[in-house]
């Protein structure tokens, strides 16, 4: 497995600073220690409304330059809204954040069911209200109209994105999708795209964190697996310098990573592991600045990698005296 950096995580919208522009963020992903870059596509630093043929050839060519994979274009698509012009706006975007994707020799884009928005006039940007949704809700009229509008939006892109030979990841991000892993892979089975696989997120699952439930979802998604966030966020340091996985801000508890790693490593998952700090970072009430997002950026990936090296360590210990018996 390898690790990337989501570029939201410098986009000047959760910490006092400015944003980093892509060329930056490259040469900061790689002074970080990881080994891609995912490129989210909003303003303030990667429109494709804003990104001429010339930046995308100057940042594909950076990337190469400095050994960084641009490993994802991550979309924040909305296919659910009621107004058939936002439908179509919506369509009329994803097609230019394929093109991006194109320019970027980039094969894989990331997208939403739907997405709440961000409001980024007030700082920290805050997201928009939405209603996060239980698995355990049965579906009425609204929600089904909610679905299917879905269901038509990605299949449409699907079909755009297939000309260009990229393959989407729906991330199980709500609204529409409830947490857990079920409504992403029935909405990724309904829409019946070859090229539409599935961004699997465990600090999504919320507070279904339990082994058992966090082993079923990876057997279940495992043929559609092909990408996967973990949040900067949760993570802090003790006095021996240990990193603790700290209480998800979401729900209260932690994150079960450790299994989640697991069962990726069992289905022969080789992909990225992406870090992202897209929430607010305070001290004392107040808003802190950019060198805190590298420390906690830093501790979530030292955290994560340990993880990996102990898992994969364990497997192969296993595998070992399995093969000698």
């Amino acid at each position: 497995m390898k690790f990337s950096l989501l570029s939201v995580t410098y986009a000047g919208l959760f910490y006092n600073g400015k944003a980093l522009p892509l060329e930056q963020q490259i040469h900061k992903a790689k002074d970080l220690g990881f080994d891609g870059l995912a490129i989210e596509t909003k303003r303030p630093i990667a429109s494709p409304l804003d990104l001429t043929k010339a930046d995308r050839a100057r940042i594909k060519s950076l990337a190469a330059n400095e050994g960084v994979e641009l490993v994802c274009v991550e979309s924040v698509t909305n296919f659910c809204s009621n107004l058939m012009e936002e439908r179509e706006n919506n369509i009329a975007m994803t097609r230019l954040v394929l093109e991006l994707a194109k320019d970027l020799g980039v094969s894989m884009v990331k997208i939403f069911a739907a997405w709440p928005g961000i409001v980024d006039d007030v700082q920290p940007a805050i997201y928009g209200a939405y209603d996060r949704g239980n698995y355990y809700k049965p579906m009425f009229a609204e929600d089904l109209k909610l679905w299917h509008r879905a269901v038509n939006g990605i299949r449409e892109v699907c079909d755009y994105a297939a000309d260009m030979g990229i393959t989407l990841v729906l991330q199980n991000h709500g609204p529409v999708l409830t947490p857990g892993y079920e409504d992403v892979l029935a909405m990724t089975k309904e829409v019946d795209r070859s090229n539409l696989k599935i961004c699997l997120d465990v600090p999504m699952f919320f507070n279904r964190q339990e082994d058992d439930y966090v082993r079923e979802s990876v057997q279940k998604c495992a043929e559609y697996i092909r990408y996967t966030h973990y949040g900067a966020w949760n993570f802090s340091e003790n006095e021996d310098g240990e990193i603790i996985l700290d209480p998800a801000p979401s729900w209260g508890g932690k994150i079960n990573y450790e299994t989640f790693i697991e069962g990726l490593h069992q289905i022969g998952y080789d992909g990225y592991l992406t870090s992202e700090y897209c929430l607010p970072i305070l001290r004392d009430h107040k808003l802190c600045g950019i060198e805190d997002i590298d420390e906690a950026t830093r501790r979530g990936l030292r955290y994560m990698k340990d993880l990996v090296r102990r898992v994969s360590a364990t497997k192969k210990t296993t595998t070992t005296k399995v093969s000698l018996v």
